[in-house]
């Protein structure tokens, strides 16, 4: 009875096994098919480690200021064509200091640019931390 039942219209049943494969296939491609676009055109990744941050401030503040951590972390990603031959120096990180304050915010964001093609993932450190010297007191 067992046997019969397996049996009987075996080609139906190969073929209904093969359409259900068919339309799981297609279904997943359609959901993944916009994940792994995306994942491509992102293309490859890459980390530069201690990249110096360079102080944005009025010209008689510049030596003035010092940031801690004064390197950081800045990953990136681009086309492997671009990727390749993307150097340190095209890189650059910095923090505005125009407007600080001594009694406000220590902890400044760090803004870094990256050349045409090339996009910013992510900076390790994302803020640091400013240092301002004492000011001399005025002698009477």
């Amino acid at each position: 009875m067992l046997r019969e039942l397996l049996i009987k219209d075996w080609v139906w049943k190969l073929f209904s096994l093969f359409l259900a494969v068919a339309i799981w296939l297609t279904v997943h491609r359609i959901i993944d098919g916009p994940k792994a676009a995306a994942a491509g055109a992102a293309g490859s990744t890459l980390t530069y480690g201690n990249l110096p941050v360079f102080i944005v401030a009025s010209a008689a503040d510049v030596h003035l200021f010092h940031v801690m951590p004064d390197t950081v972390s800045v990953t990136v990603s681009g086309s492997p064509e671009v990727i390749a031959v993307l150097q340190a120096n095209q890189i650059r990180a910095t923090v505005d200091l125009t407007d600080i304050d001594a009694g406000k915010d220590l902890k400044r964001r760090v803004d870094v640019s990256v050349p045409s093609g090339v996009t910013l993932i992510s900076i390790d450190p994302p803020r640091v931390g400013v240092l301002i010297p004492p000011t001399p007191e005025k002698k009477p």
